[in-house]
């Protein structure tokens, strides 16, 4: 790890009451279209009711196409506060970090879609190493399945989008650029440290995004926000977004996934 010119900590973004990272794919075998293919992904939700359509080539356009298969993910029993992220991989199943599931398993999970719909979840498969869960739920939409792309190909100063419920907020939606790749990032608990080879960017990251994709401009997931860098917050307290912010690649997804 390199040594900061200033004091910073590396939080993890994703439950608000108990602490989170986030990771997708890895050791699950799972698999959502060709990840180099060219183009934009033949996405087919439409735009909000009531909301005037943008081309599919702008932020706005992007983000409307793709905030339909985003999910926000609480608890569905009460006594537990505190918020996660996912977005749909296939038809009832649902990718987002493991300490999001698991800080809510226990009370039940709920996935939150954006035009309100509520679905109930259980986990079906967890890599609690590469910080990955995946739910399968209940009462699923007819929603498009999200695309990955090809990480390997991102550079600096590639723009990108960051969707997801920070603070609870669902259907967040921030944009900003790639500031740099490979970057070394430890996240997690003494003894429970998961690290990252990210990406990092400045697209504002904050507690919630957790398990919510990062996209291209094309829309499709080529990280997922896993863990933003604070100034000054003490061991154990969570901060904002000073615009550095670490998603998992998802070249290092697709990787993991075929071992």
């Amino acid at each position: 790890m390199p040594v900061w010119s200033v004091m910073l900590v590396v939080a993890l973004v994703g439950v608000v009451s108990a602490g989170v990272g986030g990771t997708i794919g890895a050791q699950l075998g799972l698999s959502n279209g060709d990840a180099t293919r060219t183009g934009a992904p033949s996405l087919n939700n439409p735009p909000p009711t009531g909301a005037p359509s943008r081309a599919p080539d702008t932020v706005a356009g992007v983000a409307q196409r793709v905030s339909p298969s985003v999910v926000s993910i609480q608890a569905s029993g009460p006594g537990l506060s505190g918020n996660g992220s996912g977005f749909v991989i296939a038809d009832d199943h649902v990718v987002t970090n493991n300490h999001v599931s698991s800080a809510l398993e226990r009370k039940g999970i709920e996935v939150v879609y954006s035009d309100g719909h509520t679905s109930g979840a259980e986990v079906v498969g967890s890599a609690p190493s590469a910080d990955l869960a995946v739910l399968k739920l209940k009462d699923p939409v007819d929603v498009e399945a999200l695309e990955f792309g090809d990480s390997d190909q991102v550079t600096v100063g590639d723009e990108v989008i960051a969707i997801g419920a920070p603070l609870g907020l669902a259907g967040t939606v921030t944009t900003g650029i790639i500031s740099a790749v490979d970057r070394p990032v430890s996240v997690g608990e003494a003894g429970e440290e998961t690290f990252i080879s990210a990406l990092q960017t400045d697209a504002a990251i904050n507690p919630g995004n957790s398990g919510g994709p990062l996209v291209d401009a094309q829309g499709r997931v080529i990280g997922v926000n896993s863990a933003i860098a604070t100034m000054g917050a003490l061991s154990g307290e969570q901060s904002g977004s000073i615009g550095l912010g670490f998603a998992i690649p998802s070249a290092q997804t697709k990787g993991s996934s075929t071992n």
